[in-house]
Order: C-alpha cells, then sequence, then structure tokens
C-alpha cells in the first residue's frame, strides 16, 4: 500500500506569481517545503514544451533531495518525462481517465471540479484527490466561486481526498479547517509575507490543522 500523502498544504508555484516576487522555482519550492509543504505543483501557463520540462526538472531534482512531491499542471507528457508525481488536469486538459492511462500506476493524477459531481466523476475516472474552488476569491486565476461549507460536503461525500482551493490564507484556512478536507492549494499568500516563505507555509498550515499559533 503506497504511504499517505500529506495534503494540508499544497503549495502551487505559478511561475508567473514567483516572478513578481523575484523568486526562482528552486527558491519557493525551498521555502515551502522547509514551512511544511509536501505537495508541490509546478504551474507556467505561458511556458512552450522546453521551457515547462526544464522548470519541472528542477522542481523534481528539489523535491526528491527534500522528501516532497511534485505535481506538473496541465501536461501529462511533461510529468511522465521529467520523472514528476504526477500532474493536475483541469478543465480543457486531458480527461483525468486519459491522465491516468499515461502516467505509471503510482503516478498521482489530480482532478479539479467545482460540483460534487465532478468530483465524483473525476474519483470514478481514477483522481487520487480532486481539488475544488474557488473557496475565496482569487487574485491569481478567476474561477466561479463555491462556500467553504459546499467544499466540506464534497470532502465528505468523497472516498479520495479534496483539496480546497481559490484565494486562501491563513484566515481561509483556518475557516476551512475541521470541515473534512485533506488540505489547502495556495499561492500567493505563501510568497507575498514579509516574513517569508517559510514562514508564510507555517502559518498558513498550522491555520489549516487547526495548531496553536508558535
Amino acid at each position: 500500500m503506497a504511504p499517505a500523502v500529506d495534503f494540508s498544504l499544497y503549495a502551487i508555484l505559478d511561475v508567473a506569481v514567483l516572478a513578481e516576487f523575484r523568486l526562482s522555482v528552486e527558491e519557493a519550492a525551498e521555502g515551502c517545503v522547509a514551512g511544511g509543504a509536501r505537495v508541490l505543483q509546478l504551474r507556467d501557463k505561458m511556458a512552450d514544451g522546453q521551457r515547462l520540462f526544464d522548470e519541472a526538472a528542477r522542481l523534481v531534482a528539489i523535491t526528491r533531495s527534500l522528501g516532497a512531491l511534485a505535481i506538473v499542471n496541465d501536461r501529462a507528457d511533461v510529468a511522465l518525462a521529467t520523472g514528476a508525481d504526477g500532474v493536475h488536469v483541469g478543465r480543457g486538459d486531458l480527461p483525468v481517465a486519459a491522465a491516468r492511462r499515461a502516467l505509471p500506476s503510482a503516478g498521482i493524477v489530480v482532478g479539479t471540479a467545482r460540483s460534487l459531481e465532478e468530483a465524483l466523476a473525476a474519483q470514478a475516472e481514477g483522481a487520487a484527490y480532486v481539488g475544488v474552488g474557488s473557496v475565496f476569491a482569487s487574485r491569481t486565476k478567476e474561477a466561479p466561486r463555491m462556500t467553504p461549507a459546499t467544499a466540506g460536503e464534497i470532502a465528505r461525500a468523497l472516498r479520495v481526498p479534496v483539496v480546497a482551493i481559490g484565494g486562501i490564507d491563513a484566515a481561509g484556512a483556518a475557516n476551512l479547517s475541521g470541515l473534512g478536507l485533506a488540505g489547502v492549494a495556495v499561492c500567493r499568500a505563501l510568497f507575498e509575507d514579509r516574513d517569508g516563505v517559510p514562514a508564510a507555509a507555517r502559518r498558513i498550515r498550522d491555520a489549516f490543522l487547526g495548531v496553536t499559533a508558535r
């Protein structure tokens, strides 16, 4: 049986956002893992195949050395070619079932859902876990909203882990705590904190887990 994955803080390394804060993929990854993230997703919507391959290969090297997992957004071929741990597929990408066939049996396929019906469909097609949202207004990506309560209802209805996404910071993570979710997916709030990435990651993860502030 595969070991359980700690999804409590799922860090999204959006290359466009990292550029705003003058952070490399490596710097962002190291900071997130230092703060407790164990799953990191690379997102670069503007990259061609070569650039995304290079970025993903660098992320995989870092996550392997630090004991974390690397997920590639959109591109199952890049995930496979770089030895990443999995791929996140959303609307307009490969169907979950197709991505599942493209990766090794141990590969993680992440589905996306905006409703219980979509979440159940992703689970049925072989998603290892499902991202649901947007639970709050996001400054990184426009998406229809769902309430935290709805995200929790979806989490309790599925057999696979469910991670909430969309505009989540420490306060939002605290509001999502105890709803049955496996974790929170966070992008911008990890990198804009004046205390640095590790401190921001730790604060958000602790808020989700209900850990008293250190």
